[in-house]
């Protein structure tokens, strides 16, 4: 695969691609590969039990967003642990930790320019930092040089940020009035400050067709990126968009293929977002072939594939994000 481009693998028919990655699977280099299990959901296998307490992840905004994307209507949110004010998200912090904590993900629903009001918490997370030794990944949304500045000052171990490559989706799907460029200068803005960055490009996120991702890996490459996470569109029960077909294993293989040939060097991570049953098993194998280092919350069927060929696999319970770091362990 790697003598072709990424438009290349973009224009492949279905039946090409899988014949590209089975050439592939046979003459890949890769020995060891990353599972990841956080506590985000259960998740048991006979290779793997998370805990529910090791990883958590937290709401700064409580149940409340001001997009309800269709895709999401803020009911992800109903999943974290709120914490509305610093005072509550250090008091939370100190319960997890005592509960066994390694870190948390802070995320929670956008104000109507599609950023994280996360500002007035940052002197209190430089305080989690310095006091409770946790690792701290925030999920951002569209972040400026101020707000990325202060991430950096806090100690803030990685931002995670949502990258969307087509202004139809970001309006049709997100509710949300900025255009690709506002992506793209939140990825500047991390570069800029240093920060440990670690973009994820959501597949089929557009009623479940590909478009835009193709672009949102261009706009990605342009600076330095830790890692790169490659999740889907997975219909949730409740939301507007509920009775989407999801993106095919296929389609999810090819934007995993099209980064893997933009980003030989970055370790790239096929994310814990994604549809789950008999499509997970099939995307998962696909990945593999297509040279991901890791995936989140893996099917048996990937396990035992990866086994299968000869990889080592390595199980950590902590947020996926941090392949960046395990990955030269």
């Amino acid at each position: 695969m790697s003598h072709l481009s990424p438009k290349q693998i973009w224009n492949l028919t279905d039946v090409e691609l899988l014949n590209t990655l089975d050439n592939l699977g046979a003459s890949s280099k890769l020995r060891r590969i990353h599972f990841y299990a956080p506590s985000f959901v259960s998740y048991k296998t006979r290779y793997c039990c998370s805990s529910p307490n090791i990883f958590p992840t937290i709401s700064i905004t409580g149940k409340g967003c001001a997009l309800g994307c269709k895709h999401c209507g803020g009911l992800v949110l109903d999943t974290m642990h709120p914490a509305l004010t610093p005072a509550k998200l250090y008091e939370l912090c100190e319960n997890l930790k005592k509960e066994g904590a390694l870190g948390c993900l802070i995320s929670g629903g956008c104000l109507p320019n599609g950023s994280l009001p996360i500002k007035e918490f940052l002197s209190t997370i430089k305080k989690i930092k310095e006091t409770l030794d946790m690792r701290i990944f925030v999920h951002t949304g569209i972040v400026d040089d101020v707000t990325s500045g202060g991430l950096k000052k806090a100690g803030v171990d990685a931002a995670l940020i949502d990258v969307i490559g087509s202004k139809e989706t970001i309006k049709e799907i997100c509710n949300l009035n900025v255009s690709t460029k506002g992506y793209e200068n939140s990825l500047k803005a991390l570069h800029n400050a240093r920060m440990v960055f670690v973009p994820h490009v959501v597949v089929g996120l557009h009623f479940g067709m590909l478009k835009g991702e193709l672009t949102a890996l261009e706009m990605i490459s342009r600076y330095k990126p830790s890692a790169l996470v490659i999740i889907a569109f997975m219909p949730i029960r409740g939301t507007e968009m509920e009775s989407v077909k999801p993106p095919t294993s296929v389609d999810i293989a090819r934007v995993v293929a099209a980064a893997r040939v933009m980003f030989p060097k970055v370790p790239l991570v096929l994310g814990c977002i994604r549809p789950k049953g008999r499509h997970r098993e099939e995307t998962d194998v696909l990945a593999i072939k297509a040279g991901v280092d890791a995936i989140a919350f893996p099917s048996e069927k990937a396990v035992e594939y990866a086994k299968r060929i000869g990889l080592e696999a390595v199980f950590f319970q902590i947020c996926c994000s941090q392949i960046y770091s395990d990955i030269s362990v």
